[in-house]
């Protein structure tokens, strides 16, 4: 049986980037309430053919890697971007991928459609990057034109570029002098290097308007997202539920390693969803005893504040409770009141309702109560 081949992207993220202006580096400012680093990060991380995720960054950025997610590994980059590359490769030496995709941290609008091709085409050639072709006429003067350029087999290049990583490792060995990119080093060694059709999405952020162009992409490409929630906890005694934060006398109470607040766990499991962030169990294990009959209001508010962190506000939430009994209808307006103060969202967002399940299954036999929760989340 043939091995999936081992895939790794390395994200250059040591430069300095002075003409998009702002107090740190372009890479670390925010776009749509996120670094831009971060949403190259996210295509390669999801990808499923994608094995490892390297981010090479400045010594004097280091503070900044808080953002970066646990899984990636970071290197300190050189003073120039070739020694930056060879850096991250070096990295990857005791257990070298097949392939390596190399990324400019500046471009955060890398599409999914467009890393499909360049894995594709990474498995078929050793060495290949994306390009788009030149529409506009090409001058070359100063204060006046001087000569006309011949633009035909002209092509705007673009990241990743992709090796198999033998090969471009030897070459950064063996090159001498600066290059722009990895296709010259590639290129100085005689190797061939196949063209990916670009995106002319797949901009790179150099100066400040850049910001603007690159918000209105991502705006567009992922406007709203939708997620949902379920969850179930069974009944043992006690005096009283919590239900959306809000308190119900009732001969039982729900068991649970937290407070068990099953519709504020619904909801709270919908925005992760959407945000495709796992679930509560992923972010607060019931193996850790610190969560044991925690608030799940700290649940709630850590999903809410995950999303304002990726770019994205809470356009409504509609929550549905499953049970024979307590009665829910004469605590739905306090419970949306409750969830509006800890998302702190409108009320006319929230919406709380309840059904029985026609004394069908468990929630019918009064063993428990079941909820199930909907998110739509926008990005600003």
């Amino acid at each position: 049986m043939k091995l999936k081949p081992k895939i790794t992207a390395i994200i250059l993220a040591a430069g300095r980037g002075k003409r998009a202006g702002g107090k740190i580096p372009k890479q670390w400012q925010k776009l749509h309430r996120r670094p831009v680093i971060t949403w190259s990060i996210d295509r390669f991380i999801n990808h499923t053919k994608i094995s490892q995720v390297v981010v090479v960054y400045h010594p004097d950025d280091i503070h900044q890697l808080n953002v970066i997610p646990k899984n990636v590994l970071c290197v300190i980059g050189g003073e120039d971007r070739g020694e930056s590359v060879r850096r991250g490769l070096h990295a990857l030496k005791n257990e070298a991928p097949d392939y390596v995709m190399i990324h400019d941290a500046a471009r955060p609008c890398l599409s999914e459609a467009l890393l499909d091709r360049c894995i594709l085409s990474t498995l078929t050639h050793r060495a290949s990057a994306p390009a788009i072709g030149i529409t506009e006429t090409l001058w070359r003067g100063q204060k006046t034109v001087q000569e006309v350029l011949d633009r035909t087999g002209v092509l705007r290049a673009q990241t990743p570029q992709c090796f198999d990583y033998q090969l471009i490792v030897s070459a950064h060995q063996k090159f001498v002098g600066d290059a722009t990119d990895d296709v010259s080093v590639v290129r100085a060694e005689g190797h061939r290097v196949a063209i990916i059709p670009g995106c002319y999405d797949n901009i790179k952020i150099t100066e400040s308007s850049d910001f603007k162009l690159a918000e209105h992409i991502l705006r567009g490409a992922t406007k709203m997202r939708i997620g949902n929630g379920f969850d179930v906890h069974k009944f043992g005694p006690g005096n009283c539920v919590t239900l959306c934060g809000v308190s119900i006398s009732h001969g039982s109470t729900l068991i649970g390693h937290s407070d068990a607040d099953v519709g504020m766990h619904a909801i709270t499991d919908a925005i992760y969803g959407a945000l495709a962030k796992g679930d509560i169990g992923q972010h607060f294990p019931d193996s850790d005893p610190q969560w044991k009959g925690a608030d799940s209001s700290i649940f709630l508010k850590h999903a809410v504040n995950l999303a304002h962190e990726f770019g994205y506000n809470i356009e409504n939430i509609d929550c549905t409770i499953i049970c024979e009994f307590p009665k829910i209808s004469p605590h739905t307006n306090a419970m949306r009141q409750a969830l509006a103060d800890i998302m702190q969202l409108d009320l006319d967002r929230i919406s709380v309702k309840a059904t029985t399940s026609e004394q069908l299954g468990f929630t019918g036999r009064g063993e428990g109560i079941a909820a199930t929760a909907s998110a739509a989340l926008v990005l600003t």
